[in-house]
């Protein structure tokens, strides 16, 4: 076969199939091959998506167990006990740790109303 009967082959199996069809051809072949590269490239570069242990909802808890006992947000008014769910609410970076709720109100927060047990 040479390149001009394959040429013809193509031009004729072409002028069969709706100009619609191949477009969409085109388009779902291209997003598809763009996805897997994507997907390949992160994999690549060591971002798998799983979890590590330190992120880990139990690795969390025993981390804030042993830090302090009242937790507070930089930006906040109130303080909670790590167990509360407005602690978890708090950033890491912002999150302010005090001995005791004595030393906690003694820097000017007060006790979070929805958290039992302060």
């Amino acid at each position: 076969m040479t390149i001009a009967e394959a040429r013809g082959k193509c031009k004729s199996f072409l002028a069969r199939v709706p100009r619609d069809v191949l477009i969409l051809g085109v388009l779902l072949l291209s997003s598809t091959t763009s996805f897997g590269l994507g997907y390949l490239a992160g994999l690549d570069a060591g971002q798998g998506g799983g979890i590590s242990p330190e992120d880990s909802p139990a690795a969390t808890a025993f981390s804030t167990a042993t830090t302090g006992q009242i937790v507070a947000s930089k930006s906040g008014t109130k303080y909670y006990l790590p167990s509360c769910a407005g602690a978890d609410r708090i950033s890491p970076a912002n999150k302010v740790w005090f001995s005791s709720a004595a030393a906690a109100s003694a820097a000017g927060y007060a006790p979070a109303a929805n958290c039992k047990g302060l």
